[in-house]
């Protein structure tokens, strides 16, 4: 990269982390991709695909094979993405599951917008919503609607939660509590007709627990990945969810599960 000036370089770096988006949808999709298809696909060196699948590896979210890669194993129920790499992972899926959960908002609506990725996406919806008032932990969602004129912001102060950029703790907790508002939308790092939903983090639980309490509607957003995965701590089960929407990854068996348990399930195409 020498001799680029920073508008270059800053290109650069961007491309690859879109490439590297794509590495990891490429994976979901086929449970195996090898470098020459990759080198081939993308039209770049043997040597950036390796580096490319050393990165994702050490982020978890491929596991290098000889010659090319695959999912990654199940992961541990403690084990937890900081947000860049969430960002990456199933990044289309999340925003097909933001696209259907904004239908669902209407002008003068008071809304929680939980921490997480998926929120996020449905955050950067919400731009021509009117009388909007969009109670959110989280930094980055505040900052993303603090530019839109139809939506009031209101920040939970707390504790910040490093790398995940938001707010836990007992000052968030009060805050909370004290609140009540129309419909809650929630992330979640598990889903299972057993467990409900699950987060690896207990002070994380212990926020969204208290947004499903003070909420009338409870609509969960999950990309279909997370569907039968168990994490550590359940904060919600699933006699708490109003509405639960995920992509069209989801398997027909799984469709046929919801039924059976009466859980509204929207799936976003």
């Amino acid at each position: 990269m020498e001799g680029m000036n920073s508008k270059e370089l800053a290109k650069d770096v961007l491309f690859a982390e879109e490439r590297k988006m794509e590495i990891v949808q490429l994976v979901q999709e086929r449970g195996k991709v090898l470098v020459p298809d990759l080198i081939a696909h993308f039209q770049v060196s043997p040597a950036t695909i390796r580096n490319d699948l050393r990165d994702l590896e050490a982020n978890g979210l491929i596991k290098r094979t000889h010659g090319g890669a695959i999912p990654p194993d199940t992961l541990k129920v403690g084990f937890e993405l900081d947000n860049h790499n969430k960002t990456i992972k199933n990044h289309k899926q999340k925003q097909a599951v933001a696209r259907k959960a904004a239908e669902l908002i209407e002008d003068g609506d008071i809304i929680i917008l939980d921490t997480g990725t998926t929120t996020y996406e449905l955050a950067k919806l919400l731009r021509d919503k009117r009388n909007v008032t969009a109670i959110v932990n989280d930094i980055e969602i505040a900052r993303c609607l603090e530019d839109f004129d139809g939506v009031q912001v209101v920040v939970i102060g707390g504790t910040l939660r490093k790398k995940f950029h938001c707010t836990i703790g007992p000052f968030a907790a009060n805050l909370l509590a004290e609140l009540n508002v129309d419909k809650v939308f929630l992330g979640t790092n598990g889903f299972s007709l057993q467990k409900g939903c699950t987060t690896p983090d207990i002070n994380q639980a212990e926020i969204k627990r208290i947004m499903v309490k003070i909420s009338s509607q409870v609509i969960v957003l999950c990309d279909s990945s997370k569907i039968g995965v168990n994490s550590f701590v359940q904060f919600a089960s699933p006699e708490h969810i109003d509405a639960f929407i995920t992509d069209d990854g989801i398997k027909p068996n799984q469709i046929d599960e919801f039924a059976e348990q009466g859980l509204d399930l929207r799936i976003a195409k």
